[in-house]
C-alpha cells in the first residue's frame, strides 16, 4: 500500500503494555512513604515523564526541600517497586499485538521510544518481544527525555529514516509532544490523561481494529480527530 510511514514508533507503557496501573502502585507507595497521597492530578502529571521529572513532581507535591532531593535513592527504589510489579505479569494493550504485526508484516521497521529506563525496558521486553524492533531508545540514553523531541529523534536516526516520514503511537501528552515536536504523525489511544489535539495527530479510542488505510490516512493527515475516535 502507498502513503504508508517509512517506519513506526512505538511508546511502551500504556500503548503497547497496560504497565500504567503498574507505575500506580509504585507511585503510590512512593507518595504515601513521602507522607502525602498520590492525588489523581498528580499521578496525571506524572505520566509519561521521564523518572528524573516524575521524582521532582512527587517531591514539590510533597514539600521535600531541594537539599533533601535523593533522585538516586529514590529512583532506585521506585526502580525495584515497578521491576517486582512487573515480574508478576504485564497485560498487553488491546490490539497492540495485531496493531504491531500488520505493520510489520507489510515490511515497515518498527522501534520501542519510551521514556523508561532501560534496565526496566529490557524486563518489559519479555513480554513485547526484542525480536520485533529494529531500534530501541530508552529515557536513560537520550540527554532529554519526553516530552522533548530526543527519543523520537534518535529513534529515527537508528532507522536510518526522517522523522516527518515515520508514524509514531502514543498515550499520554507528554509522549505525543515529544512524538510531534520532533515532526512525526502520532495515533493517540489516551490512557489515563486527555491529550490535546493538533497537527498530525489522530485519536483512538483503543487499536483494536486499526487497518493499514487508517495508518496511512493517519500519516497523511487524512483522518480528524476527536471526531474520529473509534
Amino acid at each position: 500500500m502507498t502513503d504508508l510511514p517509512k517506519a513506526a514508533l512505538f511508546d511502551m507503557d500504556g500503548t503497547l503494555l497496560d504497565s500504567e496501573k503498574l507505575w500506580d502502585i509504585a507511585m503510590g507507595d512512593l507518595a504515601a512513604d513521602l507522607g502525602i497521597v498520590m492525588t489523581h492530578e498528580l499521578r496525571e502529571s506524572t505520566l509519561g515523564n521521564s523518572m528524573n521529572d516524575a521524582l521532582t513532581k512527587v517531591f514539590t507535591a510533597a514539600a521535600v526541600p531541594a537539599d533533601d532531593r535523593d533522585y538516586r535513592g529514590r529512583g532506585a527504589w521506585l526502580r525495584d517497586r515497578v521491576s517486582t510489579l512487573f515480574a508478576a505479569g504485564i497485560p498487553w494493550m488491546p490490539g497492540a499485538r495485531d496493531a504491531l504485526d500488520m505493520i510489520a508484516a507489510e515490511g515497515i521497521p518498527l522501534a520501542l521510544v519510551t521514556n523508561t529506563e532501560r534496565v526496566l525496558t529490557e524486563q518489559a521486553l519479555d513480554t513485547i518481544g526484542r525480536d520485533r524492533f529494529t531500534a530501541t531508545v530508552c529515557g536513560d540514553e537520550v540527554t532529554v527525555g519526553k516530552p522533548a523531541p530526543d527519543p523520537y529523534l534518535r529513534a529515527a536516526t537508528l532507522l536510518g529514516v526522517d522523522a516527518a516520514d515515520c508514524l509514531a503511537f502514543e498515550d499520554s501528552p507528554t509522549g505525543t509532544q515529544a512524538a510531534t515536536t520532533a515532526g512525526c504523525a502520532a495515533i493517540v489511544v489516551p490512557s489515563a490523561a486527555p491529550v490535546p489535539d493538533g497537527p498530525r495527530r489522530t485519536t483512538r479510542r483503543s487499536l483494536v481494529g486499526l487497518t493499514l488505510a487508517e495508518v496511512a490516512a493517519a500519516f497523511n493527515g487524512r483522518i480528524g480527530h476527536r471526531e474520529d475516535l473509534r
